[in-house]
């Protein structure tokens, strides 16, 4: 375990050192997301404009949702899929054998290939929007709640990288998944809102098929108090059994794996 947290360090080092190279669009992408983060918002002010609550969210506790939303956002364009997406371009060109030849797992290394560091302004925006949001429900969240909300977030990032590993596993049998990863992004979007505001079936598609739920919602509730014990256990023991299945597709894709170069 120590050799991997030493590994992600030194790509983070380098990813750093990297994207400080060129300040000036270090602070320009950090601009960028305060804009985006405004464009977040909005659809949440309109909605709510004029009406109290929304399937039982009110403005505040929604935002809340919105605040995880763009922190897993921020995760997964951060580290994830900069790294699958490097993944995607070893297959293709076979420059993924030398991943292959390192003394280290090669799902570990390629997770850690590729960070963009300029993601830190989203995590900031993020916990400007939660601690705005409880600002406006009048009250902190209590301890146990912060902390139950921060392993529902780890179990949301961990989902999500189950899910993207799985996707970009797909790349050592398809030439181009590049489409599917962008569609994955899209359908991503939809988090921003709370699952119950979303009609029946697509409700159970966003918590069991595409667990979008598990990403942001019930973190949401988990930090508001309102997550039952019972859903927090089955959200972890869910995403123990995604990050299995992705371990296993990753480990089939390794098998069938022929070099390009060759």
């Amino acid at each position: 375990m120590t050799r991997y947290l030493h590994l992600v360090a030194i790509q983070l080092r380098i990813s750093i050192a990297s994207a400080m190279a060129y300040r000036a669009n270090f602070f320009m992408e950090g601009a960028l997301s305060a804009l985006w983060l405004a464009t977040t918002i909005l659809p949440l002010k309109v909605v709510f404009d004029g009406r109290a609550a929304v399937a039982g969210w009110t403005a505040p506790s929604a935002l809340v949702v919105v605040a995880y939303f763009v922190a897993v956002r921020a995760i997964l364009e951060g580290m994830i899929t900069p790294s699958l997406a490097d993944l995607v371009t070893r297959v293709r060109n076979g420059s993924f054998d030398y991943v292959l030849l390192k003394p280290v797992d090669a799902q570990a290394m390629i997770s850690a290939s590729h960070y963009e560091p300029w993601r830190i302004f989203d995590l900031a925006g993020a916990l400007a929007i939660a601690i705005y949001a409880f600002v406006r429900l009048g009250a902190p969240p209590a301890w146990p709640d912060v902390a139950l909300g921060a392993v529902m977030f780890a179990s949301g990032v961990a989902a999500a990288y189950a899910l993207w590993i799985i996707c970009a596993a797909l790349a050592f049998w398809v030439g181009r998944i590049d489409n599917l990863i962008y569609l994955l992004g899209a359908i991503f979007d939809t988090a921003r809102w709370p699952v119950s505001v979303l009609p029946g079936l697509w409700r159970f598609v966003f918590t069991f098929v595409i667990p979008l739920a598990i990403m942001t919602t019930y973190p949401a509730q988990a930090l508001l108090g309102h997550l039952h014990p019972r859903t927090a256990i089955e959200t972890v023991l869910g995403t123990a059994v995604m990050l299995g299945i992705s371990r296993l597709v990753w480990r089939t894709a390794i098998r069938s794996y022929t070099s390009a170069s060759s």
